[in-house]
């Protein structure tokens, strides 16, 4: 990935911001999954294509921050009219928000408790997984009720974090000013198909988790230049990062994964890890009473989810080739038989291939977060935990990315925006109706490797 010169950087912003353009409005006129899947397919790929060129022709450059929001703000508003087909998940949200609203608690009642079915709408026909309790944080929860309020609360939602990420785009593009480094690689998130399509287009609500997260590395980042100019570290600009990390905790969970290392960069840790903690608590601790415990979605989802994971699926097909299941059910027969039945024979129905895949790659997850806060750098930092999130979780939808791109695009990681463009692939199966592995899987993990492989070290 290269830019233009002076002169053609100009011309070529503009056809790329054309060309990112025009193969969206092509996309979302004539996407239909249901009738016209290779069309919507081939539309995808040609958006995809733009976006390519497009951070080959700003990537090392800086053009207008005016041009790079507006392209990025006109997508987002083409994206609206997308219909939430490749993801039904904005059904699930409106649920839940009507839920809280009529005073039923959506952390111990599942959309078919019968309790429930007075609210039973359209909504509720679409969702999937009517049989199991929301898995969404307190304050995502908020953000559902006050669009299930709305006459139109899909349109509403939607524009709720079309003005979530037009700040977004705007805080990333400071950084990026901030830091000194070229404004082009904003592209990378600002003009991302995958942004696009699982934001506005598709109304997923991580869009929203991450204009919290980025508010905060500003400020992080402005922190630091404080410290750096005055001797001191602005404890108010510490505070407010802290808790601006808790909001995106709370909106999903995904970004407890760094607060390890931003505790530790933080310069003040103690302040820092309080004033997180107190934020977080608040908030959390009623649900975990009111449920019992943590919520029963959310077990569900940790111990029965899984899709794309790119080491799981491998991994558990492995271990069940290898029979390696059964050694395990071996050893802790041999414990029982030593006297530890009672701690151990319970353990035997929880053991089984994608059980011990997912205690594995937890463990190494674990490993990389611990690991994280020996960094000294916080961005980078950031990145490897969230991407590491990625490579070792059973369930890798194509927007759990959303959290990982803005970081890549400031430390200037490009494998994570090929990868951006090859998991729009993981929508084959909705598409075309065919299994996930071993083809979709490749054709979504492959090309990342093989760019990973072919430049040896990323930039």
């Amino acid at each position: 990935m290269s830019s233009f010169g002076w002169f053609d950087e100009k011309r070529g912003t503009v056809a790329a911001a054309l060309g990112v353009l025009v193969t969206l409005t092509a996309l979302v006129a004539f996407f239909d999954v249901g009738q016209r899947p290779f069309l919507t397919a081939a539309l995808l790929v040609l958006f995809a294509g733009a976006f390519l060129f497009a951070l080959w022709a700003t990537w090392n450059a800086s053009p207008s921050k005016g041009v790079l929001l507006g392209v990025a703000v006109l997508l987002r508003l083409v994206a609206l009219d997308l219909p939430p087909t490749l993801s039904d998940d904005v059904y699930r949200y409106i649920w839940d928000g009507r839920v809280l609203v009529a005073g039923f608690n959506p952390y111990t009642e599942a959309p078919d408790a019968s309790r429930l079915a007075e609210l039973r709408d359209e909504f509720w026909q679409r969702m999937p997984h009517r049989d199991v309790e929301t898995v969404y944080p307190p304050l995502a929860l908020a953000f559902f009720s006050i669009a299930g309020l709305a006459a139109h609360p899909v349109l509403a939602w939607k524009a709720m974090i079309l003005a979530a990420e037009a700040l977004s785009c705007w805080l990333l593009l400071g950084l990026l000013t901030q830091r000194r480094l070229p404004t082009g690689r904003a592209v990378g998130y600002l003009w991302s198909p995958l942004v696009v399509i699982e934001s506005t287009g598709m109304g997923h609500v991580d869009a929203l988790g991450v204009l919290p997260l980025l508010a905060a590395l500003v400020l992080v980042d402005r922190a630091s230049a404080d410290r750096e100019r005055r001797g001191s570290l602005s404890l108010r600009r510490l505070v407010g990062a802290a808790l601006l990390l808790c909001a995106s905790v709370l909106t999903k969970l995904v970004p407890l994964l760094v607060v390890p290392l931003w505790t530790k960069l933080s310069t003040r840790p103690r302040a820092f890890g309080a004033a997180f903690l107190v934020g977080l608590g608040a908030v959390l601790l009623p649900v975990l009473f009111t449920s019992g415990g943590l919520p029963p979605g959310l077990v569900t989802y940790g111990t029965s989810w899984e899709f794309n994971g790119p080491l799981f699926e491998p991994l558990w097909r492995l271990i069940d080739t290898l029979r390696l299941d059964s050694a395990v059910k071996l050893l802790l027969g041999l414990g029982a038989y030593v006297g530890l039945s009672e701690i151990l024979e319970p353990l035997y129905r929880y053991v089984y291939p994608q059980s011990l895949a997912r205690l594995f790659l937890m463990l190494m997850l674990f490993r990389v977060v611990v690991r994280s806060t020996l960094r000294q750098q916080l961005v980078r930092g950031s990145l490897d935990v969230l991407t590491a999130m990625i490579l070792f979780s059973a369930t890798v939808y194509p927007w759990y990315l959303l959290w990982a791109l803005p970081f890549a695009c400031v430390t200037g990681r490009k494998v994570w925006l090929v990868l951006s463009v090859s998991l729009l692939a993981a929508y084959t199966p909705e598409l075309f109706d065919v299994e996930l592995f071993p083809w979709t899987y490749l054709f979504v993990w492959m090309p990342p490797l093989l760019y990973r492989l072919s430049i040896g070290r990323d930039d």
